[in-house]
């Protein structure tokens, strides 16, 4: 299949990234979201991102100017009617996902493929939803999307082959490697990531280590870039605990139970890094742990 125009639902962190990473690798992209002012953030994060790395020699200015006039935004799913493939990269949430699906299919040319970029849910009962099973498969990009590597591919049950091979060349185009993951809840990396973070929080809950001796002992101990809580941080409370729950309930195990502590967490609106407060308060330049 040659795909050359790229429809992303969801003008967020993920939502944008994706959009960064197709314009650069010579794909017109419709970037859509119900709200104006996430897409102006949109295409500001992405100008910065790629000034940043026109900055460091790894991109051109030239191809910088083109991929940024290669993106067009708006909020209307109908602006989708000639995309070859669209990725939904809307919340980690499957009620919001499957309703954005069913409205996205009557839009749709009847050979254009769907992505959807969850970290978790069942890619075989979003697919489920749409018109066309058979060219729908999960396509997870890690997050930053622009600096991470790794695409997780991900079939349904009625995924076909040439869906999965033209997802596959469009991973490559984009520059990034995959892995291939069953239709599992949370697929490989999730699975287990979030058990790490999930331990992590009870860790704290339990009073074995406070966050910074938890974050430190990762980091030095484990040589992690990043200490798991504040990963957590950077993924968003809220993700982590719908993950969790994903797991639990999917999986039908104890391990996976949600740290009541990262529920209240969640409850309090203490999200992380984008609401300001999580295991970390970054209202200084140097962020405080909270616990």
């Amino acid at each position: 299949m040659n795909i050359q125009k790229i429809g992303i639902i969801g003008a967020g962190q993920m939502g944008s990234g994706i959009a960064h990473v197709c314009s650069l690798a010579g794909y017109d992209v419709t970037l859509c979201d119900i709200k104006a002012e996430a897409l102006t953030n949109a295409l500001a994060t992405i100008r910065r991102n790629i000034d940043r790395q026109v900055s460091r020699g790894k991109v051109t200015a030239e191809d910088r100017d083109a991929a940024l006039a290669r993106i067009t935004t708006g909020s209307e799913l109908s602006l989708f009617a000639d995309a070859d493939v669209v990725i939904e990269a809307a919340t980690e949430n499957e009620e919001i996902k499957r309703s954005l699906l069913k409205s996205l299919v009557p839009h749709l040319k009847a050979d254009a493929l769907i992505a959807t970029n969850t970290s978790s849910i069942s890619i075989t009962r979003l697919a489920a939803v749409t018109d066309r099973p058979a060219k729908f498969m999960g396509m997870h990009f890690m997050n930053p999307v622009p600096v991470m590597k790794l695409v997780e591919l991900i079939r349904g049950i009625a995924t076909d082959e040439e869906t999965f091979a033209a997802i596959h060349d469009l991973s490559i185009r984009m520059g990034k490697e995959t892995a291939v993951a069953e239709d599992f809840p949370a697929f490989i990396v999730n699975r287990i990531l979030l058990p790490m973070i999930n331990e992590a929080v009870y860790t704290l809950y339990e009073g074995v280590g406070n966050v910074e001796s938890i974050d430190t002992a990762l980091r030095l101990g484990a040589n992690h870039p990043m200490g798991p809580l504040e990963l957590a941080d950077f993924i968003g409370l809220d993700t982590c605990l719908s993950i969790m729950h994903v797991l639990y309930e999917g999986l039908a195990d104890s391990k996976y139970r949600p740290c009541p502590l990262l529920v209240k967490y969640v409850e309090a609106g203490w999200l992380g890094r984008k609401t300001g407060r999580g295991f970390y308060d970054y209202a200084s330049e140097k962020p405080v742990p909270t616990r």
